[in-house]
């Protein structure tokens, strides 16, 4: 079968890299790409936002299925289109996808079926939300509502930094449109977890847990990131909570999301936060997470695209999802500045040298290829993760092909995968 991936990052090349391992696919595609997927795919220069133009090169090359990675396009209402048009697509549809295009619909469903996150309130103007924060305690969160790339969340430790978190998001509009609105929630302290989750809108089937960094600096210092690096399995995320959440937290969300007529047929990230009183949500994601993806997927043993099919054909019940039994470490290699002001355009070298160790696979996020040549084209570069029996040996050994690997202002986090809470 021809299989298209609409995207361009890290989060796409691992999800090429599994679906390249399927014997039922015989030609994969990706739009637009980036110059590692070029590898396994043929990338074709169309954006990942053109509705249009996917639908066009979809039917004229026959494609059989189209893998739908990114939040921008499920949000605008690709698969939609793809659907409209008689053509087999993995994602959900627009209104599903607004359980993370929109924080003040999600945080609404939650209240609304009682599932637990942060106590919150919701503003469409700076001057009422000043003068809610007048009244809040500290430190306190501030979320865009709309999609920012992951970076639309801002801690703020006391009204003065929430008074210019407000104002940069709602006056000075630093995420666009997606700041006319913001969520303004209590602080909660505890462990995050990344927990994505295969579901065809009825059946859930979670997949092995993973921890974020988000940080842009080592001991979680710096401005909140795309995600400087994850590990799989999280050591604190036991059966029993996992047992849980699927009570709680998992099949509640798509229950309510099946009443308010959003059946949620995809992948489905639950952002959660383990407090003193137990687990919360913090986010939801319509997608894949990255970078989570790049240390999940090299678990898995069955054939993806098998899962993607029966996800569509809302038949998830009937197949047995199997997991590899090892960990993983993912460290993000950032181009300086990130996530501000940096420079493209720099040669990378070293990839093929720190792949020769079989247990690393280095995913490209933002590169370009050129004459052979590997260049920076993005804040996120590459994604070097490895694979082994512990969390520690994967460690060693990520950081191990990290240190064979160079481009001008290279920056990544040197504490990935050591917190044990």
């Amino acid at each position: 079968m021809k299989v298209l991936i609409v995207g361009g990052g890290g989060r796409e090349h691992a999800i090429a890299w599994k679906i390249s391992q399927s014997p039922k696919v015989s030609r994969l595609y990706c739009a637009p790409g980036n110059g590692g997927i070029a590898s396994l795919a043929q990338c074709v220069p169309i954006k990942a936002m053109d509705i249009e133009g996917i639908v066009e090169f979809a039917k004229s090359e026959g494609i059989d299925l189209v893998v739908v990675a990114p939040d921008d396009p499920l949000a605008a209402g690709m698969v939609d289109a793809l659907e409209s048009a008689g053509i087999r697509a993995f994602g959900p549809n627009k209104a599903a996808a607004e359980i993370e295009s929109s924080k003040v619909f999600s945080k609404n469903l939650m209240k609304k079926y009682g599932i637990p996150t942060a106590a919150y309130e919701v503003f469409e103007n700076d001057s009422d939300a000043l003068d809610y924060l007048r009244t809040c305690s500290y430190p306190t969160v501030i979320k865009a509502d709309g999609l920012a790339l992951g970076k639309g969340v801002i801690i703020a430790n006391d009204f003065e930094e929430a008074q210019d978190a407000v104002r940069s998001i709602m006056s000075d509009k630093i995420f666009g449109n997606a700041g006319n609105r913001v969520v303004i929630e209590e602080f909660l302290t505890g462990t995050e977890v990344s927990i994505l989750a295969f579901t065809d809108g009825e059946t859930l089937v979670p997949m092995i847990s993973s921890q974020d960094h988000k940080r842009a600096m080592d001991d979680d210092m710096g401005p909140n990131t795309g995600g400087m690096g994850t590990f799989s399995p999280s050591r604190i995320y036991t059966e029993e909570v996992n047992e849980w959440c699927m009570k709680n937290i998992f099949m509640p969300t798509i229950e309510a999301m099946r009443k308010e007529g959003r059946r949620f047929k995809g992948v489905l990230y639950f952002g959660l936060i383990l407090t003193s009183d137990g687990p919360k949500v913090l986010e939801y994601n319509a997608r894949f997470g990255d970078p989570e993806t790049q240390v999940v997927l090299p678990h898995l043993k069955t054939d993806i695209i098998d899962i993607f099919g029966a996800i569509i054909d809302e038949r998830l019940s009937d197949i047995n999802i199997e997991w590899e039994n090892r960990s993983a470490v993912c460290v993000i290699l950032a181009s300086g500045g990130y996530p501000g002001k940096y420079r493209t355009g720099l040669e990378i070298t070293g990839i093929e040298e720190a792949e020769k160790d079989p247990s690393v696979t280095v995913f490209h996020a933002g590169t370009k290829l050129e004459a052979g040549k590997y260049y920076t084209a993005g804040g996120r570069v590459l994604g070097v993760t490895a694979v082994a029996d512990t969390i520690d040996d994967a460690r060693a050994k990520a950081y191990a092909a990290v240190g064979k690997i160079n481009f001008e202002g290279m920056h990544y986090r040197k504490d990935i995968g050591i917190k044990k809470m």
